[in-house]
């Protein structure tokens, strides 16, 4: 029993349960075939004895027709099965003259004269095949249609000699053949057959997919991992045979893979925090005071060395002031690790959340007038004050009004500040919302990692340094964006 409770084993058996069905139905419709051929060539043979008996008959009777003989009541040569497969039957004289037929065209007529017009069998050029003209002798060469091979017909004619005191006559039998019926009886083993053939092709595709899809499934899982996710789950794992009994290893392997990394990062997250930490106090001392040196210098060149030349003092005020950016921009990211690293000691106070708000717009609006940015701010009535230390907010909305406008760069666009309260009780909700670029869903996880950034420029430190100051103020920050329509953060802080 362990065996048919393997993987092999339940295939095994599905495949024997799969032939053994095939083969019996296969069976089942050759019998039905045969009994089908067996009740045609029955009803065949009835319709030949018949014909031949009601020709007889008419060899027989001098006065009466075929026609008539048939129309007579009571007659038992003929029933209604065997009066739809006889055609014709032409009774041939020992001079190979048609004396009788069921066909009006065949009949002997008589003219003004009294003079009876019989037709020759040779004449009669529409005949089907003749079956079985062999054993006719010599006379076959009579028959017109002993050699047809008409493909525009399905029927058959059978040709019987009868011994007369007149001599040798024939009886010729026309049977009618449906072509359709012909062609469906012809046509339905193969039919059968391939249907037969379909039903086993989507079985086995069916128990391929379903048997192939575990594998399909740790492939899958397999190549996330490569890619880095780690949470990925094999779903078989309740099955009782070999993929099952894999599948349970593969999440066990990835659980304990996901913890290690997990473990892993917080480590190098401390070793960092730890880094940055001695790293702050050392670039404060040791690159600042040269920094402000060569801020001074640079002041002072701009005042005392202003080449006489406008166009050379255009080039020297523009490279002037390059350089002033440039050690401005150094002497930001030396704060960004500071900020990070320094434990806050926050002085918490009542504070009006739109006037914070606005005190930060003023850095943004003379980039956003250039760019051609449009800002509102829109608060809601009977928005309480937030519980907050004014200096570290205006950091965290500096940052955030600042990447919105660098977002939107010089295409124009809206940055809209929404205030009110919180679905939340004691919680006051801003909403920050930019028209730019957006931020791919791969990245949204990762904006408030230290040292991550998408800018060529950037430390990574701004939006980790924003989390942090919200977290402080015991509130939250949350990220939704879609690329190509814009970001929106959303920053809950406590209320008074």
């Amino acid at each position: 029993m362990r065996f048919f409770n393997s993987f092999r084993g339940r295939l095994l058996l599905i495949l024997a349960f799969l032939l053994i069905a095939t083969l019996s139905v296969q069976y089942f419709v050759n019998i039905q075939t045969q009994d089908q051929n067996d009740d045609l060539r029955e009803m065949q043979e009835q319709a030949l004895v018949a014909g031949i008996a009601l020709g007889v008959s008419g060899i027989t009777s001098t006065n009466e027709y075929l026609d008539n003989i048939m129309a007579r009541a009571g007659q038992t040569f003929l029933d209604e099965r065997t009066r739809d497969r006889i055609k014709d039957i032409i009774i041939v004289d020992n001079d190979w003259q048609i004396t009788d037929s069921l066909n009006e065209d065949y009949v002997p007529k008589t003219d003004d004269n009294g003079v009876t017009k019989y037709k020759k069998l040779n004449e009669l050029t529409d005949l089907p095949p003749l079956l079985d003209g062999t054993r006719l002798g010599d006379d076959l060469q009579h028959f017109p249609n002993a050699r047809a091979a008409d493909a525009t017909t399905s029927d058959e004619a059978h040709a019987v000699p009868i011994e007369t005191s007149r001599g040798r006559w024939y009886v010729m039998v026309v049977l009618k053949n449906d072509k359709n019926e012909v062609a469906w009886r012809a046509a339905q083993p193969l039919i059968f057959t391939l249907a037969i053939l379909l039903m086993s092709t989507l079985v086995t595709v069916y128990l391929v997919w379903r048997f192939t899809k575990p594998i399909a499934d740790l492939s899958y899982a397999a190549r996330e991992i490569a890619d880095g996710n780690l949470g990925v789950r094999v779903s078989d794992y309740k099955r009782n045979d070999e993929m099952g009994q894999l599948a349970t290893r593969f999440n066990e392997m990835t659980a304990e893979l996901e913890k290690k990394a997990d473990l892993e990062s917080q480590l190098r997250q401390a070793e960092k925090s730890a880094v940055v930490g001695r790293l702050g106090s050392a670039i404060a001392h040791e690159i600042r005071n040269p920094l402000n040196y060569i801020n001074l210098t640079l002041d002072h060149l701009g005042k005392r060395f202003v080449p006489e030349d406008d166009e050379k003092r255009v080039t020297f005020a523009k490279l002037i002031a390059q350089l002033k950016a440039e050690v401005a921009r150094i002497n930001q990211q030396i704060s960004d690790f500071l900020n990070y690293s320094r434990p806050a000691n926050v002085k918490l106070s009542a504070l009006d959340a739109r006037a914070v708000v606005e005190d930060s717009l003023r850095i943004v609006e003379a980039q956003a007038g250039e760019n051609d940015i449009k800002i509102s701010v829109v608060e809601h009535e009977d928005v309480p004050q937030i519980l907050g230390d004014r200096e570290f907010l205006r950091s965290v909305f500096n940052n955030l009004f600042i990447n919105a406008v660098q977002a939107m760069g010089n295409g124009g666009g809206s940055l809209n500040v929404k205030i009110r309260r919180d679905d939340e009780p004691k919680l006051v909700r801003i909403e920050i919302s930019d028209t730019g670029g957006g931020i791919s869903p791969e990245n949204q996880s990762k904006i408030f990692e230290p040292y991550f950034s998408t800018k060529e420029t950037g430390t990574g430190l701004g939006l980790a340094i924003v989390q942090k100051i919200v977290e402080i103020h015991n509130g939250a920050i949350e990220v939704a964006s879609t690329e190509g329509e814009g970001t929106r953060f959303t920053v809950k802080l406590p209320s008074v």
